[in-house]
Parts: structure tokens; C-alpha cells; sequence
């Protein structure tokens, strides 16, 4: 996460509300209105305003991603937006998301300037989140006027604006090889999980749990769909997953 030092300060009143505008598509039809009369617009189940395409030599590196939390696939544009996807998909509080959910039209004094932030996410508790991703050491000044243009949209209507940069390299790696087991269906049988919920009520080595539970080719997909979870925890931040990693059921103690 970064500031925007150095990015213009917009005025927060209904001036910026009228200043801006959405555009953005649902149902196949595209709209465009003030953000003061659509911000209230279920922006998680909108249609991406851009296509995701990929060029052979290009920058990006676009794709699809199989998100739990959608129970369908959300378009990224990069390495980076795949992996903050992935780490929305696995956050609790997450309950929906949408890429490149609409164009934000503003004038910025001097010419017509539009930004497409990368997802928009809601909170379980109704909040809205817009997350715009770009690694801090890949920022230019036209990027972080955007930002803050945005920010300021966000700002007027009670969102909350998130930049996110490049995550821990050794978390994300984990985080990564948990993500394979993210579906439901890694979360079976019933009674293997709850013998690996009993089994690390005392932390010990991964392994070594595995194989009090069983044969490890069946309870390891359980065991790491729990670690994905959140039912067991681990250190992801220390050094990368290994065999004696130490596992322990959450919220126990």
C-alpha cells in the first residue's frame, strides 16, 4: 500500500459529486450518469466496461480467475491484479467482486480525463470497496492523478478506495498454493475435517498431523482447503510451506 504524495487534492463537496461520472454496463446495455445519481448502482454484478485481452508482446498478461466468492470466473489484466484476486477471494469479509467494474469520467481543469479502477468489491457488512493495483515502483504521474481522482469520487459517496502494490513475495507464494484447494470440494469428507480440527488443537508439524489423521493423499487437499479457510492457521509470512511448517486449529486456546 502506498500514499499519493504529490497527486492533486480534489474539493469534497457536491461540487466533486457533480464533477465526475460513471459509465458502466448492465445487462449488456451501457450507461453513463452523474456519480451522485448512480454511486447506488450494485457495481459487484456489473459487466466489465473493457475486454481482457492478450497481446504477445505486450505489458499485461490477462486471464481468468475461478473465484469461490463469486462461484465464477473475474477477469485480471496482470500478474499483480490476479494475485490481490486471489487474496480478495480468500479474505471473509469479501462477498462479491467485479473487474474493471466502470469508466470514472472527470475534468481535471485543463482536459477530459477517464480511469477504470480494477475491482470493486463489497463487504459483508454492505460497505464498498473500489481497489485500483499497481506496483508503487511502476507509478507515474498520470497514474497517481487517477488515483487520487478517484479516491476523491470514492470519498464523496462512502466508498472506501484501496491502492494495493505488490504483496509480500513469501505470503503470496503460499497463498498461491493454497488457492488450489479453495473449492469446496477439497473440503471433504466431513469427518476428516473434523479430525484435523481435533489433531492440531495441539500445534505440531504439517506432515506429522497429516498422518496421525490418515493416508496423506486424502487428507492433505482437506488439510490445505483448511489453511485456505482460515479453519486452521499457519505462519505464511516466515518462510515458504513446508513439510514440519507448524499448523494449529484457529480460535482455539
Amino acid at each position: 500500500m502506498g500514499d499519493l504524495v504529490g497527486a492533486p487534492v480534489y474539493a469534497l463537496d457536491q461540487a466533486a459529486l457533480a464533477g465526475f461520472e460513471l459509465d458502466y454496463c448492465v445487462d449488456g446495455v451501457r450507461r453513463r450518469e452523474l456519480l451522485q445519481t448512480g454511486w447506488d448502482v450494485r457495481f459487484e454484478a456489473v459487466e466489465p466496461v473493457r475486454e481482457f485481452t492478450w497481446h504477445k508482446y505486450g505489458r499485461g498478461f490477462a486471464g481468468w480467475y475461478y473465484s469461490v466468492t463469486m462461484r465464477d470466473h473475474v477477469g485480471y489484466e496482470s500478474w499483480l491484479e490476479r494475485d490481490r484476486l486471489v487474496l480478495l477471494d480468500r479474505d471473509p469479509q469479501v462477498t462479491a467482486v467485479a473487474s474493471q467494474p466502470f469508466w470514472l469520467h472527470w475534468y481535471d481543469g485543463g482536459r477530459k480525463r477517464r480511469h477504470a479502477p480494477d475491482y470493486f468489491v463489497r463487504l459483508a457488512d454492505g460497505r464498498a470497496r473500489v481497489v485500483d493495483v499497481r506496483a508503487e515502483d511502476d507509478m507515474d504521474e498520470e497514474t497517481r492523478e487517477s488515483f487520487a481522482a478517484t479516491e476523491c469520487a470514492c470519498q464523496a459517496v462512502g466508498w472506501e478506495f484501496s491502492w494495493a502494490g505488490r504483496p509480500d513475495p513469501v505470503f503470496m507464494a503460499n497463498v498461491r498454493w493454497l488457492a488450489r484447494y479453495r473449492r469446496t470440494r477439497c473440503g471433504r469428507p466431513a469427518d476428516v475435517v473434523d479430525r484435523l480440527v481435533e489433531v492440531f488443537r495441539e500445534p505440531k508439524g504439517l506432515w506429522e498431523g497429516a498422518g496421525l489423521v490418515g493416508d496423506r493423499l486424502q487428507v492433505l487437499p482437506v488439510l490445505f482447503h483448511l489453511l485456505w479457510s482460515g479453519v486452521l492457521g499457519m505462519d505464511l509470512v516466515g518462510s515458504l510451506m513446508q513439510t514440519d511448517s507448524l499448523v494449529w486449529t484457529e480460535g482455539i486456546g
